[in-house]
This record gives structure tokens, C-alpha cells and sequence, in this order.
């Protein structure tokens, strides 16, 4: 017996990993793994608590994965994608269903949020979890979605570089040291290096439908420059960083010291270099789908190496 045309398609499970968007998770995980070296690397590690932090991170990415493939879906936006399909513009899954799968993924991040909220007894991160919901939602839902107004790098660079990773450590040890503060700068920026290959790769697309995102108000050349920036400034800021660390809480300078802050960039710069070979070869549409892949390892390797060498500067 043949389906009424109007009648949703069953739901694959690989069509929920493709909305999921397991390629940009490391996006949630790196900078957490990042916060939990410098904690424990000043005596603060908890490891219930970096275990909350890192729920709170994949529940918000994955919300607002979802929340974006229902508006892009019902807005049009989706209609002539250059990457793997979506759910709300596929037929596949009503847009309510999208809608409401988003936002129970959003009341998970709330609720393990809550959890280090009575954990930490700091209160006033309600309003920073408050804050990221909302800022997930609105990046293209709502009457002015900011995404499309070129200033989702803001959105990741600040929640998914400075929160995640400056967070963490926080509710582990309720202070943070400024060399922290500079990795999470260079965890955000190969964030944002994710969003910008992602629309890198939209770019041709996404106009008609109003959608002027950071690639299209930059073009294609500067768009792809922005990107090398966000992929190999990192390193040098790490490089910094695990110097400022050194000289903070490891005190001695030494031959040793240099060898700690060196090693560490020897081991993520190679994936550095490889999240740019089809971008500066002048890859297009789904060519760029490797380079997101590629971008996704880089951070989960940046988030476990470089938070691995604090933990070392600490002992």
C-alpha cells in the first residue's frame, strides 16, 4: 500500500546523525577538555564536573543543530543545499517534531546546567546558560535571526571558545587564570573556523534566501583568508599561552619548559595544515565537506593536546 504523498517518510537513524551533525560535536567537547587541563592543572580537577560541563555542551551543540535545521527548513533556506540533506526541508520529519526535538535538548543542557549550578553554589550562571539557549535559538530562528546578519562567529566564539572552555574551569575551581583566557581564544577561532568552511560552502546559495552570513558579506576570496586565519592563528596563541602558563605556575624557564611548550604545536599543527588543503585549493560546495571533517579533528585534537600540556605544566 503506497504512502499519501503528504505523509512523512520513516526517519533513518542516519538521517538524525546527518541533523546531529556529528562533524561539528567537537565544536562542544575540545573546549571542555581544554578548561579540564587547566583545572586540574591548578589543583581544581573534578571529574563529575567536567562531565556535567561536557553534557551541557553537546545538549546546547546539538540543540542548536536541530533549532537550525528547523528554521533554515521552514525560511526556504535549505531548499537548494550543497551538503547532506536536512530533516524539516527533506519532508522527512514535521518541522514541529525538529522543533521539538531542539528544545528538549535545550531543557538537558538547562538541567545539567543546574546540576553545576548547585554543585558550584554560583547562581549567576543561570543567567549565562539563559543566555546561550536564547543565543542558540536566535541565531536563525525568530523575526531577525542574527545568523543571517553575518554574526554567528560571534555566537561561537563567545559560547563554544570563551564560555565552554573558561566555564569549565570556573565551576571546577572558581577562578580562571588569564592564559586561560587566551586558549579559549584560540579554541574559539577554529570554532568559528567550522561555521565559516560551513557556509564557505553555502555561499552561492544562501543570498536568495536573505541569508547574508560572514562568507557572503566577505566573498569567496577574503571568506577563505578569514578561514586560514581562524585554522593557523590558534597555534600561536597556544604557543603562548603554555609560555604564560610556564612562567605562572611552573615558574622555572628552563630548557625543559621549552620542549613542553614546543612539543605540544609539533603534535596540532600537522591537523591544522590538513583542515586547509581543500580550501586553499579552491574546493566548492561539497568539496568542502572534508575540510569541515578535517576542522572538526583539528579542534578535538587541539582541546585534548593542548589541555593535556597544562595538566604537564602542573605537575
Amino acid at each position: 500500500m503506497s504512502r499519501p504523498a503528504h505523509q512523512a517518510s520513516p526517519v533513518r537513524a542516519t538521517n538524525w546523525a546527518e541533523i546531529v551533525r556529528l562533524r561539528t560535536l567537537p565544536a562542544a567537547v575540545a573546549p571542555v577538555l581544554l578548561g579540564a587541563g587547566a583545572a586540574t592543572s591548578l589543583g581544581t580537577g573534578s571529574l563529575l564536573r567536567t562531565l556535567l560541563a561536557a553534557g551541557v555542551a553537546l545538549a546546547l551543540q546539538i540543540g542548536c543543530n536541530l533549532a537550525n535545521d528547523y528554521s533554515d527548513g521552514v525560511r526556504g533556506t535549505d531548499d537548494q543545499r550543497t551538503g547532506p540533506p536536512r530533516l524539516t526541508a527533506s519532508g522527512r520529519v514535521p518541522p514541529r517534531t525538529v522543533k521539538l526535538a531542539a528544545f528538549v535538548c535545550f531543557g538537558i543542557a538547562a538541567a545539567l546546567g543546574l546540576a553545576l549550578v548547585v554543585l558550584t553554589g554560583q547562581w549567576w550562571l543561570i543567567g549565562i546558560g539563559v543566555t546561550a539557549v536564547a543565543a542558540a535559538w536566535f541565531y536563525t530562528g525568530g523575526p531577525r535571526p542574527y545568523g543571517y546578519a553575518g554574526l554567528g562567529e560571534v555566537f561561537v566564539f563567545i559560547f563554544f571558545g570563551i564560555v565552554a572552555t573558561c566555564g569549565t574551569a570556573y565551576v571546577q575551581g572558581g577562578a580562571v587564570p588569564g592564559w586561560l583566557w587566551l586558549a579559549a581564544c584560540g579554541i574559539g577561532l577554529i570554532a568559528c573556523s567550522l561555521l565559516m568552511v560551513n557556509n564557505l560552502r553555502d555561499i552561492n546559495t544562501d543570498p536568495a534566501h536573505g541569508k547574508r552570513t560572514l562568507a557572503v558579506r566577505l566573498g569567496d576570496s577574503r571568506a577563505r583568508s578569514a578561514y586560514m586565519v581562524m585554522v593557523f592563528m590558534p597555534v600561536f596563541i597556544a604557543g603562548g599561552s603554555l609560555a604564560w602558563a610556564h612562567i605562572a605556575v611552573g615558574g622555572a624557564w628552563d630548557a625543559m619548559a621549552i620542549i613542553d611548550v614546543v612539543c605540544p604545536l609539533v603534535v596540532v599543527f600537522p591537523f591544522s595544515w590538513r583542515a586547509t588543503t581543500a580550501v586553499s585549493a579552491g574546493a566548492t560546495g561539497g568539496e568542502l565537506i572534508g575540510a569541515l571533517r578535517a576542522a572538526g579533528q583539528y579542534e578535538l585534537v587541539y582541546g585534548i593536546v593542548i589541555g593535556l600540556a597544562f595538566l604537564i605544566v602542573g605537575t
